[in-house]
């Protein structure tokens, strides 16, 4: 593509992004996330890309924080390689920049849910509940379901990379709610939007994953004037129309 097309921008959201396979196969994970992500910027300097967005992770890569919700201060100590593989490609970018003044803009995604959100993998709670249930199964809820996570609305994600693009400095932000929402309460409200009684069913806990994470937006909207606009309610059900619609 890089030798074809005259590219201006790289948008790098492609990943592997299930912390449950990084924690089974973390080569495989190093492998797409980390060498995936240097081919691309070895591509980008050969080519002369302008601009470098990267779609990083608010979820994985401060670990179990210290204070909620944690800003792009906190201690970063990744828990899953997943985490580890992300907070590397960051790295990678600050080196591009200063060493061969490649800009670029990480955006620390918060767990993103929406239509079209891939439903047969492990992540993507969201899409994974609401298609087991409008099939009539019952989804299966990870240890207590009291784990947290701060989900944003993908299309409030698309308006972030928008506004990164105009950024003209090179950055790390933050894009989430600052809201921390359990497992169980995303489950209960799937069932009232979609208007049935699946019971809760609880299986053991995941390795790799936290118990608590939600991430502060204020820098994001400071410097890129940018603010989630669509809470979870208005979220979720858009996101159960869709998988209805689709079916």
């Amino acid at each position: 593509m890089f030798e074809f097309e005259k590219i201006d921008v790289v948008c790098h959201q492609a990943a592997q992004m299930d912390v449950r396979k990084s924690v089974a196969d973390p080569g495989f994970d190093a492998e797409v996330n980390v060498l995936g992500s240097l081919n691309l910027l070895q591509n980008s300097l050969k080519y002369g890309v302008k601009k470098f967005l990267f779609a990083s992770t608010g979820g994985a890569i401060y670990g179990e924080q210290d204070y909620f919700p944690a800003d792009e201060d906190h201690p970063i100590r990744p828990v899953s390689p997943y985490g580890v593989t992300k907070l590397t490609v960051e790295k990678y970018l600050f080196y591009y920049h200063q060493v061969h003044g490649l800009p670029y803009v990480a955006l620390r995604y918060a767990n993103v849910y929406g239509p079209r959100q891939n439903p047969h993998g492990e992540a993507g709670v969201v899409a994974i509940f609401t298609e087991k249930m409008l099939s009539g199964q019952k989804p299966v809820i990870n240890g207590d379901g009291r784990q947290t996570r701060d989900f944003v609305y993908v299309g409030d994600v698309v308006e972030a990379n928008l506004r990164a693009l105009e950024y003209e400095k090179s950055d790390i932000f933050n894009i989430g709610t600052g809201i921390e929402t359990d497992v169980n309460t995303i489950f209960h409200k799937l069932n009232q939007i979609i208007g049935s009684n699946t019971p809760e069913c609880h299986g053991p806990p995941k390795d790799g994953e936290q118990l608590r994470s939600v991430i502060d937006y204020t820098k994001a909207k400071k410097l890129l004037g940018w603010e989630p606009k669509v809470d979870l309610q208005r979220g979720l059900q858009a996101t159960v129309d869709y998988f209805r619609s689709s079916k």
